[in-house]
């Protein structure tokens, strides 16, 4: 069974850093991309940061060089280092991979 565990997010400031974790189980991290999204309240969901198999980082506009994202091969977990955080980084985030899904945590950015 396919399990995709997150954890991390809350609350920051403005200008402060959360971290994401997303650990998988019944599913090898390395054989396919781990994706990152966000929705906001009545907003689309939007892709953040993307690491694909080959460990190559890609990243959205808005986030790119605040947000860094990595993997921990032995663990089978792929991070979410967010940095500089804004009030419009408030959303529920959730890594996708292979079409399965985490359960989804808030990050709230507010002063």
């Amino acid at each position: 069974q396919v399990q995709l565990v997150e954890s991390g997010g809350g609350y920051a400031q403005p200008g402060g850093s959360l971290n994401l974790s997303c650990t998988g189980s019944g599913i090898d991290l390395t054989a396919y991309n781990t994706v990152w999204y966000r929705q906001a309240p009545g907003f689309q969901r939007e892709w953040v940061a993307l690491v694909t198999k080959s460990g190559t980082p890609a990243y959205a506009d808005p986030v790119k060089g605040r947000f860094t994202i990595s993997r921990d091969t032995a663990k089978n977990t792929v991070h979410l280092e967010m940095n500089h955080l804004r009030p419009e980084d408030t959303a529920v985030y959730s890594c996708d991979v292979d079409q399965f899904w985490s359960q989804g945590t808030q990050v709230t950015v507010s002063s």
